[in-house]
């Protein structure tokens, strides 16, 4: 019973898009202002990396991604974060949608939007440098790589992100400065109201 409620209260947000392209600051802008909270996929898949005895990079969180979603179904990472902030019953934001089977298993469920990100490529990969976390000490040539592996598949339990952000219901072009991206979002924010 409680769960229903909590459903019709609380609104969920998806975040998709490329490497780089500023995920975690609009990740950052809902949670800080206005009282989102956050499940993040790597953060979830860190966690089962590190069970397995496994290095935390890129590679292994693509490999674990896809062998939980081959597994159990393509939304399955999805799922159990969304259980998680159905729990809570708040506003939530759930950073990094990967699949088109997640974004349909989070539509079905009712008040979900998704928001994708993108930016030129250069401007990315400046953005990961500087950000600096356990997956991004690569040069530019393994950023294009590593980002091409994932933009296309036929195989549901893989990654495809053109198919995630041609799916969103709003796209952010970040090229430019954290001020304007903020400004972009508290408009979408404004109609969602």
């Amino acid at each position: 019973m409680f769960n229903i409620i909590f459903r019709l209260l609380m609104k969920v947000i998806g975040i998709t898009g490329t490497l780089g392209a500023g995920k975690g600051t609009i990740v950052d802008y809902l949670v800080k202002n206005k009282g989102y909270v956050h499940y993040s996929v790597r953060a979830f898949l860190s966690e089962e990396i590190i069970k397995r005895n496994m290095m935390v990079n890129r590679d292994s969180m693509v490999m674990v991604a896809n062998d939980l979603r081959a597994k159990h179904s393509p939304s399955y990472i999805i799922e159990q974060l969304y259980e998680k902030a159905i729990s809570l019953g708040k506003d939530c934001i759930i950073e990094s949608i990967r699949t088109p089977g997640e974004i349909i298993a989070l539509k079905e469920k009712g008040d979900f939007y998704l928001f994708a990100v993108n930016a030129k490529p250069e401007i990315r990969y400046q953005r990961i440098k500087l950000r600096n976390s356990e997956t991004d000490h690569i040069d530019f040539k393994t950023f294009l790589s590593n980002e091409q592996r994932e933009m296309t598949s036929n195989d549901a339990t893989k990654q495809n992100l053109v198919k995630c952000i041609e799916m969103a219901d709003f796209v952010f072009y970040n090229n430019t400065t954290i001020e304007t991206l903020q400004q972009e979002v508290e408009k979408v924010l404004t109609k969602l109201k």
